[in-house]
């Protein structure tokens, strides 16, 4: 007699609980109870043994509908794709393949917020920037030699418009080995005297670049030592214009320049051989056009062809200092070191050489490491005269010699009308109508 439900044989009986099983639930039963049918989490009770086991309804065109009747929306999900998160209209994010995120512990992955990367990334440049220039000039700032005490200067005149600097270059030696000292031809003398003056007048009228001729017949004022504070009065002493700085240094320049020409010096800037020697192996050279018949030196060590060549630290020195191979001695050689400076300023103030940091700061080094400026000269104040000098080259100022109108006992001596009329146009900042030699 057969114990199994109606249309039940003993094959059914093998197939359907496993022969050998263990368990002696029917196998509908377990698998049944592992498909979420009921709301709440309750399944409904399992078909009637003698009816068989229900058909499963096909997934097509039975989307929210129990098969088993129940209507509480069985869906598995594969015949739609949302496998993840569930149909929107289920209360589920849509976070398939075809959604718009992708489910991660935690939730979905949000699209990327270009806007919001590319405003924290121009936050973060700019940060950058300001934090590099902020430090770039305190260290600069910190590498400038402020040994000139403009304050020691007595009986000055009254400032003009514009800014004027006195501009020095000195035979010093400070800092040169002995091999660097022949190599470059200055000699071994001691102390320190000045090989060129300049004065660079800025203003709304353009710069104007002034040379002021080492040989130039000038009168020595009463003076306070800037080492022993000790007042010297004035005698009438006539000499060379160098013999001022050899006599007591800068201050005593200055004050011998102020009393000789009437025109007050806001700012005093020196560079010695090795530092501008270095200033211009440290852009790479300076592009100069030699004139025609080159030039040949044998003191200074000058040895150009005429034309166009790129002129190293070395033969920079040696083109500034020749004087012997020139026609006009002095007068010709301030001629080319306001020539020289001005294209030094030009190459410097370039993009090339400013964007560029491993340009920018050797340059840098190389000079503020060598200068010696007052003690009220700020870093804008250096910019201001580099780009002055830089205008000299473009044409946008005017580059002279201070007038002279004959010489006496081997000194220049200057032409008094015209140097009045100069002094008076540089401190009302006015357009400059003397020509010099």
């Amino acid at each position: 007699m057969n114990d199994w439900p109606d249309a039940w044989s003993d094959d059914n009986r093998n197939n359907r609980y496993g022969r050998g099983s263990a368990n002696a639930q029917p196998e509908s039963a377990r698998v049944m109870r592992q498909v979420q049918r009921g709301q709440g989490g309750q399944n409904p009770a399992a078909p009637p043994y003698g009816g068989g086991v229900p058909q499963q309804q096909p997934y097509a065109g039975n989307q929210g509908q129990d098969p088993y009747g129940n209507g509480n929306g069985y869906d598995s999900g594969y015949n739609t794709g949302q496998v993840y998160g569930g149909s929107p209209s289920a209360g589920g994010s849509g976070g398939g393949p075809g959604g718009p995120g992708v489910m991660r512990s935690g939730g979905l992955r949000s699209a990327p917020d270009w806007r919001k990367r590319v405003k924290w990334t121009a936050i973060t440049v700019v940060t950058l920037l300001v934090v590099v220039s902020v430090s770039t000039y305190f260290w600069a700032d910190g590498k400038l030699n402020r040994q000139v005490d403009l304050s020691k200067v007595i009986d000055r005149p009254d400032a003009g418009e514009g800014t004027n600097y006195l501009i020095v270059g000195s035979d010093s030696r400070a800092g040169l080995s002995a091999e660097e000292k022949k190599k470059l031809r200055t000699g071994s003398a001691e102390g320190k005297r000045t090989d060129s003056m300049m004065i660079l007048h800025t203003g709304g009228n353009g710069p104007t670049l002034v040379s002021l001729p080492r040989d130039s017949d000038v009168e020595i004022p009463s003076f306070v030592g800037s080492e022993s504070g000790k007042t010297y009065k004035g005698t009438g002493r006539h000499v060379k214009l160098n013999a001022a700085y050899a006599e007591d240094g800068p201050e005593l320049l200055v004050r011998t320049v102020e009393f000789n020409t009437g025109l007050r010096i806001d700012h005093y800037v020196e560079i010695g051989f090795a530092g501008f020697a270095n200033i211009v192996d440290a852009v790479g050279g300076v592009e100069l056009t030699i004139p025609k018949g080159g030039m040949k030196d044998t003191k200074s060590g000058a040895n150009f062809t005429a034309g166009e060549q790129t002129l190293n630290g070395e033969q920079a020195l040696a083109f500034v200092r020749t004087r012997y191979a020139l026609a006009g001695s002095d007068l010709d050689r301030t001629k080319n070191q306001q020539k020289f400076l001005a294209a030094l300023a030009s190459q410097t103030a370039t993009p090339g050489t400013i964007l560029n940091p491993f340009k920018l700061y050797p340059t840098m080094s190389a000079g503020l490491d060598t200068l010696i400026v007052d003690k009220d000269m700020g870093l804008f104040d250096l910019a201001d005269m580099f780009w002055a000098m830089k205008g000299v080259t473009g044409g946008d100022g005017t580059s002279m010699n201070m007038p002279i109108s004959g010489s006496t006992g081997g000194n220049l001596v200057w032409d008094e009308a015209k140097v009045k009329t100069l002094v008076n146009e540089l401190k009302n900042d006015e357009k400059v109508t003397v020509s010099g030699n």
